[in-house]
């Protein structure tokens, strides 16, 4: 059920009469025409944008089309259509409506807001995607946060959804790693490890380095590099992947695919990616101009293998080959992007930390051009996340050497805690983490008054238990809910009718942080009707004596519930019975 769109639907009929009628022009494109919530709630309980948006092609004065919309709007779940200003159109709804909401939210437990919007797409989520050197570290954590709670954001909205961890063990940080380990390895048999600048300092890989001992023995010491380079490189490799794994699943992040950049390599599916470009002729030799900010005489000219990303929207042409005939780093990612177009997904979201702006233009430069425009691709670039406690830079124990783990973060706030904070701002927005203000009780902790909201809706389903009130959502659907009479009460009622809005206008910008934002709003509400019952008796949710009257506030009650189980399952969140 979804409020807005049926109310949309009306009103879309209305129009198309008063275009029968001659009150309107003929073939008016109607896209734009939205049902909305009003910005202030005093104006009504929902807006209609129609006669502003076709006011220009009718040529009509906005108020005209209101007017006459206004007479045309006589379903009966709308009370009252007032035209305000130059011509919105507030539209006031019966109580019935709201009772509708509640036994929708009942019945349908956690479908409701379910969306089958994108009922048929394939999409691919890649995220975290983190070099496997070492353990996760807090800038990790954000875009794992992100990117788990989109997919599940986009398979509640009805999409065929794959989370995808793209392993970069192609480059050279992977030989470097090597060589760290390799260090360990020594250290194991006792020797001073020779931690040289550029290596991996982190005290991570000194079990790796035992490991490796109890795998090789001696038999890798005093070896040159080109006898165990490989073999440890392969060996470290695994082992961080596991501890990133293990790193996920405290988040509670499972991915669907690993997909393994070192894969690529001589398999001849770099050299087919590029060939599809070549075939369209975006393949080509030349010299690129010296990027910004390089003088003339600082940059050496040379002729490359280009990409002409210029023809799909980049700024400049992309190297996709070195002059010494080996694959920039960008030729795998072409690769693995096809291999991704080749598997049948519909559309594709990258997630990227912030330091990856400027890679976004040729990525969707080639996406479009592998896909002959057919698969769009959104890169979404997380922002960084700055620790504090008390409102000071907060350092903690950096075991990994050189950073704050994703683990140490997790440890010392909580997984749920952790994963509600980092989706309280918008993805490309800086988000500050403060640990004393994340663990705190108070409203100003969105995390803690969004669990209050759900451990109350509990402590009152219990209370109505103890006093032999039947609440079952099947005892509730049938409970009389028009005892629901009270603005503050209909006003909830009114915000739980925006959830499946929200849920699909959330999955079509790719915003999971909206679903934060509205559990807040829904938990506001709620906590606003209980203070409210403590001045006035009427309005606390069980009613002494009254078994029917309790019923019928319990069931607004669970259908809250009901919402904050499913907001919280999206963001990845448990919901809470209580709070001690």
């Amino acid at each position: 059920m979804n409020l807005f769109n049926d109310i949309r639907a009306v009103v879309i009929e209305a129009l198309t009469k008063m275009a029968e009628a001659g009150e309107l022009p003929h073939g008016l494109d109607l896209a734009n025409v939205t049902v909305e919530p009003p910005r202030d709630a005093a104006h009504g309980d929902m807006a209609t944008n129609a006669a502003m948006v076709l006011a220009k092609p009718a040529g009509l004065k906005p108020r005209d089309i209101a007017d006459r919309l206004a007479a045309r709007l006589t379903d009966p779940r709308i009370a009252s259509a007032e035209v305000a200003g130059p011509g919105f159109l507030n539209l006031r709804l019966s109580s019935a409506v709201w009772q509708d909401v509640i036994r929708a939210a009942l019945a349908s437990g956690d479908d409701y807001g379910r969306s089958e919007m994108g009922a048929g797409q394939k999409v691919n989520v890649e995220f975290v995607s983190a070099n496997p050197t070492g353990p996760m570290h807090v800038g990790h954590v954000r875009g794992a946060v992100f990117g788990d709670a989109l997919a599940r954001l986009l398979a509640y909205s009805g999409h065929d959804v794959t989370r995808e961890y793209y392993i970069n063990d192609g480059g050279a940080q992977v030989d470097v790693l090597a060589r760290s380990a390799y260090e360990r390895y020594r250290e194991a048999h006792g020797r001073d490890p020779e931690i040289r600048e550029g290596l991996y300092p982190g005290d991570y890989l000194i079990p790796v380095g035992q490991a490796l001992k109890d795998e090789f023995g001696d038999s890798l010491l005093d070896r040159p590099e080109e006898d165990w380079l490989e073999v440890i490189r392969d060996f470290a490799t695994t082992r961080m992947m596991a501890m990133i794994r293990e790193d996920l699943a405290l988040l509670g992040v499972q991915m669907d695919v690993y997909s393994s950049e070192k894969a690529l390599y001589g398999t001849g599916r770099i050299e087919a990616a590029i060939g599809r470009l070549e075939a369209q002729g975006l393949i080509y030799r030349g010299v690129l101009e010296p990027p910004k900010g390089k003088l003339p005489e600082d940059w050496e000219a040379r002729e490359q293998l280009l990409f002409r990303s210029t023809a799909h929207g980049d700024d400049v042409d992309r190297p996709i080959q070195k002059s010494d005939g080996a694959w920039t780093y960008f030729a795998p990612d072409i690769a693995y992007h096809w291999d991704k177009i080749d598997r049948g997904f519909d559309q594709l979201i990258d997630v990227f930390g912030a330091d990856h702006g400027g890679y976004v233009k040729r990525m969707n430069a080639a996406v479009r051009a592998l896909s002959n425009g057919r698969v769009p691709l959104d890169v979404k670039l997380v922002q960084l996340v700055k620790l504090y406690k008390n409102g000071e830079p907060f350092k903690m124990s950096k075991r990994a050497g050189t950073f704050v783990t994703l683990r140490d973060v997790v440890e010392e706030a909580g997984a749920d805690v952790t994963r509600f904070i980092m989706l309280t701002r918008k993805n490309d927005a800086s988000l500050d983490f403060d640990f004393a203000k994340v663990l705190e009780q108070s409203k100003d902790n969105p995390v803690w008054y969004v669990q209050y909201a759900s451990a109350r809706v509990n402590s009152i389903l219990r209370r109505a238990r103890e006093a032999g009130i039947a609440v079952d959502d099947s005892d509730l659907s049938g409970a009389d809910l028009s005892v629901l009479a009270h603005p503050a009460e209909l006003a909830l009622a009114a915000k739980l009718a925006e959830w499946p809005r929200l849920v699909e206008h959330a999955a079509r910008a790719h915003e999971p942080h909206r679903v934060a934002f509205y559990l807040y709003e829904l938990a506001s509400e709620l906590h606003s009707l209980w203070n409210r019952g403590n001045d006035d008796t009427s309005l606390r949710f069980v009613q002494d004596n009254d078994v029917e009257t309790s019923r019928g506030k319990i069931a607004l009650v669970r259908a809250v519930g009901v919402v904050i189980s499913s907001g919280l399952g999206i963001l990845g969140v448990t919901p809470a019975e209580e709070m001690r």
